[in-house]
């Protein structure tokens, strides 16, 4: 059915748009047949590369051809990707480079009639492969389709990874049933925190988009900030429960947002909301294939459609792990996730994404996560929009309507959470148990008590997204930059890291007798960084470039200015202040280091070997900043923490600065 709608429509009518590329759905259909003859000899297909024509055009030729085709999504780690390989039995992997054989053979796990495998995450980081047949995929893209109606084709803009379901059937598919124009762009040109999307929606004037909560948010403070999408018709938003008050709100500010809601076993969406057939507060009315049932609060799906995971067979009823109701109208309502229920002491029940969805709803919130398994009162880490948002206001706003119980009785600010530093999914969702490693410390302080670290983090935040929005440090993150880019940036990072030891001693020698105790501090810290200049010139050997060069190198003038400003207000000002450089470095450290180093490893197929500053310092700094967090939340001095701030925004300042200076081609090389 696909195939036929792609050949019937107006052959003139532009299928695909990436830049200022376009392939009308005349070329499309001979591309795909001219790509199903590339794929003759091939088993399973694996397709690694960015949003873009390429992917699509692979991913409907192997559909034609009747391939099994595995999506790799950008956000998996190295090991999550060669898992997935040995797993399916990956016998051919598109990558930037090219197609590639990859000595591999089909896994006899796969069930007949597969057509794609897509791999979840899987809550412990382990991808787990769910066989779809192709019949279930167009199934979804047609129900969406007949629900939509063609009075909403037009536009539509891949804002998601084409390796998520959500995207690849629900955007793609059933945007080409419907004739539309599909929108294609590189997924790092949307930028940190997704600063450029509103440009981009503006610029292809799309009329529709599938997003996730957390990118719905950026969006709107976008619009907010850069004015209406006029051209927009239909936003779909999915992933995890939303508030009915932000819906309200994003349909205040002009965005025609409609919740829906799925699963990569039902190949993607399940229900969805439309316009004429809206209730806000649920995920829609059941899509016309699909029936369910509601048992012990769970929603189960009657034959979902799919074949199985890899080695494990189908059910005949899909427990989705996901509590809620059907009403008398056949609206879907999701009311949380059963293996994410807490249980507090005094015996009541609650899902954590019930209180979230409130908080989240507040004003000057960003991000929060809810916790309290076995304790009397629910806490929640909070990331703020900006320094000067109220925390207490809008917690007391969402308290205001959630019964006593689910109150949200103690707060802690902390840093974003993001794909980066391992807290959030690629598709925006948290991942509880990677944050609460990150944050085990009692959350029994009021937020009115903030303490001196959690004031940091919040009053450094802007600082923060000057540096995450360099096209460097972006690219680095996606592992599209060259190796002599990665050298690069590491004889930069000797060149400043060689003064982390002296500035050290400049703090202690010039620390006042009232505030020798910082000396434990400043003694631990002299111990954990001596040598890892070293580390570095390491790296450079390893990833082909020449120690010696590198070590007699002169460093940029942004670096020079960076050592230069903190050795001066360590003698000049207050030494105290250098805390600030330090929470700099290990707060970027824990949050971006080890994805770094994870995605350009993969990106220029460099040894481990060439990483081991990164990949230390991603891992050793979670500790340091555990043990950072008590040392400045001792430092009492109205002055000596005003000077840690503001070394910590400078520095962050000039640390961006000092990547800016890094020569950068902006694509993903493996040359010198």
């Amino acid at each position: 059915m696909l195939f036929e709608c792609i050949r019937t429509h107006n052959a003139d009518q532009v299928a695909l748009r990436e830049g200022d590329d376009r392939v009308t759905y005349g070329d499309l259909s001979d591309l795909i047949d001219a790509r199903c003859l590339e794929l003759a000899d091939v088993d399973v297909l694996g397709i690694a590369l960015d949003n873009g024509i390429d992917w699509l055009v692979w991913d409907l030729a192997a559909l034609s051809a009747g391939i099994v085709c595995v999506p790799i999504p950008p956000f998996f780690t190295r090991d999550q990707i060669n898992h997935t390989i040995v797993t399916a039995g990956i016998t051919h992997m598109l990558t930037a480079n090219g197609m590639a054989e990859t000595g591999q053979s089909r896994s006899p796990d796969i069930p007949d009639g597969t057509a794609k495998i897509t791999f979840t995450s899987g809550t412990t980081g382990t991808p787990k492969g769910v066989c779809l047949p192709a019949s279930a995929m167009i199934t979804v893209a047609s129900s969406i389709h007949a629900m939509l109606g063609d009075d909403f084709a037009g536009t539509h803009a891949c804002v998601l990874p084409l390796a998520v379901l959500l995207e690849n059937v629900a955007g793609v598919y059933a945007g080409l049933l419907a004739g539309c124009t599909i929108t294609l762009t590189l997924l790092g040109q949307f930028g940190p925190q997704y600063q450029g999307l509103h440009e981009i929606l503006k610029d292809t004037r799309a009329t529709s988009v599938i997003l996730v909560p957390e990118i719905l948010r950026a969006l709107m403070m976008l619009v907010i900030r850069k004015g209406r999408l006029p051209d927009l018709k239909f936003i779909a938003v999915g992933g995890s429960r939303v508030d009915p008050a932000l819906i309200a709100k994003a349909r205040h500010i002009g965005l025609p947002v409609y919740e829906g809601y799925g699963l990569s076993e039902c190949a993607s969406v399940i229900s969805m909301n439309v316009p004429g057939k809206d209730k806000p507060g649920t995920t829609g009315t059941l899509l016309p294939h699909v029936k369910a049932e509601i048992s012990n609060d769970e929603i189960i799906i009657e034959n979902p459609g799919f074949l199985g995971y890899v080695g494990e067979a189908a059910p005949a009823f899909l427990a989705t792990g996901d509590l809620g109701q059907i009403d008398d109208d056949g609206f879907v309502c999701v009311t949380g996730r059963c293996k994410n229920v807490l249980i507090t002491s005094f015996g009541r029940n609650i899902s954590p994404e019930w209180p979230e969805a409130a908080i989240l709803a507040q004003p000057g919130i960003y991000q929060a996560m809810v916790f309290g398994d076995g304790e009397p009162e629910l806490s929640a880490l909070i990331v703020p929009t900006g320094p000067t948002a109220d925390v207490s206001a809008a917690v007391a706003a969402a308290n205001a309507g959630l019964p006593d119980y689910a109150h949200i009785k103690h707060t802690r600010i902390v840093a974003p959470f993001t794909v980066e530093n391992g807290c959030l999914t690629g598709t925006g969702r948290p991942r509880r148990e990677a944050i609460a490693k990150l944050y085990t410390s009692p959350l029994s302080v009021p937020e009115k008590t903030m303490n001196f670290y959690d004031r940091l983090v919040a009053e450094t935040a802007e600082a923060r997204a000057s540096l995450y929005h360099v096209p460097q440090l972006v690219d680095g993150l996606q592992g599209r930059i060259s190796r002599s880019t990665y050298v690069a940036y590491l004889t930069e990072a000797y060149h400043h890291v060689k003064h982390t030891v002296p500035f050290l001693m400049a703090m202690g020698s010039r620390m006042p007798d009232e505030k020798r105790w910082l000396h434990k501090a400043i003694i631990e810290y002299l111990e954990e960084e001596e040598g890892h200049e070293e580390w570095i010139l390491n790296d450079i050997e390893a990833a082909g470039g020449n120690r010696e060069a590198a070590r007699q190198a002169i460093p940029n003038l942004e670096t020079q200015v960076m050592v230069a400003y903190n050795y001066d207000y360590i003698s000049r000002k207050n030494p105290v202040g250098f805390l600030g450089m330090v929470f700099m470095l290990e707060s970027t450290s824990t949050q971006i280091a080890s994805q770094g180093a994870d995605a350009v490893m993969t990106g220029l197929d460099l040894p481990k070997s060439a990483f081991s500053y990164l990949f230390s310092h991603g891992t050793l700094d979670l500790e340091h900043m555990k043990f950072f967090e008590k040392t400045v939340n001792q430092v009492t001095d109205p002055a000596d923490q005003a000077a840690i701030i503001e070394v910590a925004q400078n520095t962050f300042r000039l640390f961006a600065n000092l990547f800016a200076a890094i020569p950068h081609e902006g694509q993903r090389k493996n040359v010198a």
